[in-house]
C-alpha cells in the first residue's frame, strides 16, 4: 500500500512541476510578444504585420497573430493591405 501512495504522490508532484513550467513558459512568451510589439511600433512607424510580429518575438505565428489582434482592438489600429495582399495594421503614432 505504501508503494501505491508513494507513486500517487510522485505523480502529483510531477504534474505540479509540469504546470509550473508551463506557466513560466507562457509568461516568458507574453514578455517576448510585448517587447517585440513595442520595438516594432517604434521601428516600423506604427505599421506591423503578423509575420513581423512572429519573427520579432520568435514565437509561433498563431500566438503572435492572436497577440497582435488583441493589440489592434486595444489601440483601435486600422488594417491595411499592400499590393501583394498582405495585411498590416496601422497603429496610432507614439
Amino acid at each position: 500500500m505504501a508503494i501505491v501512495e508513494f507513486m500517487f504522490v510522485l505523480a502529483l508532484a510531477g504534474m505540479a512541476g509540469l504546470l509550473i513550467i508551463s506557466a513560466i513558459n507562457g509568461e516568458r512568451k507574453q514578455q517576448q510578444l510585448q517587447n517585440a510589439f513595442y520595438q516594432l511600433l517604434k521601428e516600423q512607424n506604427g505599421l506591423i504585420s503578423p509575420i513581423q510580429m512572429a519573427a520579432a518575438a520568435r514565437v509561433d505565428p498563431q500566438l503572435a497573430k492572436q497577440y497582435l489582434e488583441a493589440q489592434v482592438k486595444t489601440f483601435e489600429a486600422l488594417p491595411e493591405v499592400d499590393a501583394d495582399g498582405d495585411t498590416f495594421y496601422r497603429f496610432p503614432k507614439l
